[in-house]
């Protein structure tokens, strides 16, 4: 699985790490210039446009990268490679997850954190955040517990999206494969999961209160329920991945 992950991860790199390294390069320059105090307020609104533009451009990179990988693990020719070798499907399954996981979350909190430090500067010219600096002295443990439930959250949510797309492409190309109404079937299959999904936060209802939009439940919560619901959300994600898994090993069609 090292193998697997090493050449998928260096596979993804080559685009989408230019394009962060200018990212990167171009918000540190603002970043730093700014926090010194060397840049007049136009400039620095300029440099909030310019970080605000730059995480638009990692997002539609990252997609654009992590199709590739989908079509080297599901479409010829490269899925080839991946159905000769002795590895056990989940295990290649695996490194592709892994490895967009990494480089989408990796890239897109440093953008993202880049964009808000320039917006904090440049709010500073506005409004005196000594007020907010007391605030953050005043931090007990159920709101660094909040904190991390809402990272585990984020990180959870994002494997869950990336669990449903790739299920649905796993349906898709085993369970419906060459059947007529395939594509619809898997609409519906992909629509389905969702509605369990939403059942199950009701798992959650112990931890605040439970409200109904159509067919569709959500659970309202705060406190240790954000943590609750990240590993919730990271246990429907892992149920998803061993339902793909099993889909792939038994019969996929590339």
């Amino acid at each position: 699985m090292k193998a697997q992950f090493k050449y998928t991860f260096i596979n993804g790199l080559h685009v989408r790490g230019t394009i962060f390294a200018v990212v990167f390069l171009v918000n540190l320059v603002f970043v730093t210039l700014g926090a010194l105090g060397l840049l007049p307020l136009a400039a620095m609104i300029t440099g909030v446009s310019l970080s605000g533009v730059a995480v638009g451009v990692m997002s539609i990179t990252n997609i654009v990268c992590d199709i590739g990988i989908f079509r080297r693990l599901f479409a010829a020719p490269g899925a080839y490679l991946h159905a000769l070798t002795p590895t056990p499907r989940w295990k290649t399954l695996l490194a592709g997850v892994l490895a967009i996981l990494i480089m989408d979350v990796i890239s897109m909190t440093i953008v993202i954190t880049g964009v808000t430090w320039m917006a904090l500067i440049l709010a500073g010219n506005f409004y005196d955040f000594s007020n907010l600096v007391r605030y953050m002295s005043l931090i007990d443990v159920p709101v660094v517990l909040y904190a991390i439930g809402s990272v585990l959250s984020v990180v959870a949510g994002y494997l869950l999206l990336l669990m449903i797309i790739l299920s649905g492409i796993v349906v898709k190309k085993s369970v419906f494969y060459q059947k007529r109404g395939g594509a619809l079937f898997t609409a519906l299959f992909i629509i389905g999961v969702i509605y369990i999904l939403s059942i199950s936060q009701l798992l959650l209802a112990p931890f605040g209160s439970v409200s109904r939009d159509w067919w569709y439940f959500t659970v309202h919560i705060g406190g240790a329920g954000v943590i609750a619901y990240g590993i919730l959300t990271f246990i429907q994600a892992t149920a998803l991945f061993l339902v793909s898994a099993h889909l792939m090993e038994r019969k996929l069609n590339i």
